[in-house]
């Protein structure tokens, strides 16, 4: 969108979807109420309105009465505000990230809520980079919590994790056709396969399609996960149980989002860039990645979630 200072020009392109990244140690709520101050802020700074005037009659009626058009006191700016605010603004996510995570989050303003609802039915693959740590485990599973447990990590090798990791990915296939009430060695298992990522008919089910340790620098590690219906706990977990299969234990210490569906880092925008002109650009960004993929269509394929991964 082109430069200006009409308030009312800006506000009506405000209506889409766009792409943030969500700091961790920041709720998603705390976001959502720092982007609207962003937007309320810039918006009373453009040109709003003009001051509404009224006709003023004065004089005795017996005489010859004067007419003025004079401002209209009632609506002067000190007396009715700031002309936009938060309440005037509809804005609702698609992903939810919790606390501790960072990473891509999809957000639609005003009309552009609508398009959040379908985009929360597609539901689409999610990709993470998840950190952890050997040798200790906290009570939250998160290196913010209380150490409650520490063991050796010095046998742990790559090798090991890896087939640890092919082994919990092979489980979750093996779930995604049971759930499917097929056997993954027939036919009708193969022509599921090449339809897509199977889908859970319930969404509050966590599905993994890959997990790969793709960082090994003891006692850290990273993991790359493609996934849906997960949620922040799901994945600490994980590097809990990581640990525990390993004889050992270990701690979730970063999460972060990087891809969500069509929509990846690169096009988030970062927390300075919360402003009314920025969120204005990746809207236009965004809705050409819409069009372009004939409007939410799901890319990911296995083949690709596995380039992905």
């Amino acid at each position: 969108m082109g430069v200006t200072s009409d308030a009312r020009v800006v506000w009506q392109f405000l209506n889409g979807i766009a792409a943030i990244y969500k700091p961790a140690g920041y709720s998603l709520h705390r976001t959502r109420n720092t982007i609207l101050t962003h937007l309320c802020r810039d918006l009373n700074a453009l040109e709003g309105r003009p001051q509404r005037e009224y006709v003023r009659i004065e004089g005795e009626t017996d005489k010859p009465m004067t007419v003025q058009v004079v401002p209209n006191l009632a609506d002067h700016l000190l007396l009715t505000g700031p002309h936009y605010q938060q309440k005037d603004f509809k804005l609702s996510w698609v992903n939810y990230l919790g606390y501790d995570t960072s990473g891509v989050v999809i957000i639609g303003i005003n009309e552009g809520a609508r398009t959040v609802m379908r985009m929360r039915e597609s539901n689409p693959t999610r990709f993470y980079k998840v950190k952890g740590v050997f040798g200790q485990a906290t009570d939250n599973y998160f290196t913010s919590g209380k150490i409650v447990e520490k063991a050796t990590y010095k046998s742990i090798k790559r090798a090991t994790v890896d087939a640890i990791c092919a082994s919990m990915q092979a489980s979750h296939q093996r779930k995604m056709f049971e759930l499917c009430g097929v056997d993954m060695q027939s036919q009708a298992a193969y022509e599921l396969a090449i339809q897509g990522p199977i889908r859970p008919a319930n969404n509050k089910i966590p599905m993994i399609y890959a997990i790969k340790c793709v960082a090994f620098n003891m006692p850290e590690f990273t993991l790359e996960i493609a996934c849906i219906n997960e949620y922040e706990m799901y994945l600490k977990t994980l590097v809990h149980q990581l640990g525990i299969q390993l004889h050992s234990v270990a701690t979730c210490t970063q999460i972060q989002c990087f891809r969500y569906g069509l929509f990846t880092t690169e096009l988030a925008l970062l927390k300075k860039h919360w402003d009314v002109q920025s969120i204005l650009d990746n809207m236009e960004q965004t809705q050409a990645i819409l069009d372009n993929n004939k409007y939410l269509v799901e890319q990911d394929s296995p083949t690709l979630i596995e380039q992905q991964i």
